[in-house]
């Protein structure tokens, strides 16, 4: 899978995925950091990449619908220190290799992974 790493995650998200097999690249290797949501969401849009974050904007399926673009996944793990997010990633992982965010929004919780779409 293609992969797009938000800015607010840290560099070893990208690792992890690459690791794991995945085509994966964050905002900031592009350049981007700093880019308004909208663009961003177009350009996964443009790059047929999930884009992968802990910004809760990106679970407006109203503003950023799944749908239309190759998955979104929200990671919302409890705390935002490097630790718990890399845990966060590290269990997501598996379940990436049975199915694919395309066209969903999937919420990552401490706990569980909702999936809308």
């Amino acid at each position: 899978m293609r992969f797009k790493v938000d800015e607010n995650l840290p560099r070893e998200a990208t690792e992890r995925l690459l690791r794991a097999g995945h085509d994966a690249m964050s905002v900031l290797d592009q350049r981007m950091g700093g880019s308004p949501d909208p663009d961003l969401y177009a350009i996964c849009q443009q790059e047929g990449r999930v884009l992968m974050t802990l910004d809760l904007d990106f679970s407006n399926i109203r503003a950023y619908p799944p749908s239309e673009s190759a998955g979104i996944i929200v990671l919302r793990p409890g705390r935002q220190d490097k630790p718990t997010v890399i845990q966060a990633i590290d269990r997501l992982l598996p379940l990436l290799d049975r199915q694919s965010p395309a066209g969903a929004l999937w919420l990552v919780g401490k706990e569980h992974v909702r999936i809308r779409g």
